[in-house]
This record gives C-alpha cells, structure tokens and sequence, in this order.
C-alpha cells in the first residue's frame, strides 16, 4: 500500500508534468500550434494522453520527423520515416511501416505526428 507522502509525491510529479501540456497552444484534437514549442517532457506528456509509454524504440521515429521539420518546416510523410528506419535497422521498407504501426496502432498521424510534436497534417496519406 502506498503511504500518503509517497501518493502526495506522486501527485506532485503528476502535476508538475502535466503543466507543460497547459503551456503551449494546441488545436481541438491536440496537436501542436507551433512545432517549436516541442520539449522531451511534452512529448512524454502527448504520449500519456495516447497511452503510449516511451521508450528507445520510439525515438528513432520521433527524432527523425522532428529533425525532418526543423530541416523543412513541414511534416515528412510516413514513406521517408519507413525508409529511415529501413536504412537505420537494414530492413525493407514494408518492415520499417510495420514497426511505425507496432509502436503507434493508432496510426503515424494520430499519435507519432502527435507525440513529435507536429501540427495536424492536412488530408495526405498516412500510408
């Protein structure tokens, strides 16, 4: 059973994390008004709200769509993220999509685009 100063720590850390998620401009569905804005702490946050838990296998993925947009101010389709992972883990392409839709079931715009940070991407393919 938890004590009550380790429940009020917890409390607190919860909190306190939580915070970044108010400080920034999001849109209705939660993504990101300004890219910019994006912090390691609100990315752990963003995949919180996604049930996601991070962890390495994750950030091959988000740090290339977030090295992607600041290279190019705007979202990479999941094509040049499955051929990073491809070229990354020496796989094919069609393993690298896979391993996108293992980590993110829910789809690469709705929780990686999400989780890295992005604004809604409008209406292109999600693969």
């Amino acid at each position: 059973m938890m004590s009550n100063l380790s429940m009020l720590q917890q409390t607190r850390q919860s909190m306190k994390q939580s915070q970044a998620l108010y400080s920034v401009e999001r849109d209705v569905e939660g993504y990101l008004v300004h890219p910019e804005d994006w912090t390691l702490e609100l990315a752990a946050e963003l995949a919180a709200e996604e049930n996601i838990e991070l962890n390495d296998d994750y950030w091959p993925i988000l740090n290339y769509v977030r090295d992607y947009w600041n290279e190019n101010k705007i979202t990479p389709d999941i094509r040049h993220v499955a051929d990073h992972l491809a070229k990354l883990y020496k796989i094919d392409k069609k393993a690298g999509k896979k391993q996108i839709f293992d980590l993110f079931p829910y789809g690469y715009v709705k929780q990686a685009c999400k989780i890295a940070g992005m604004q809604r991407p409008r209406a292109w393919s999600t693969g």
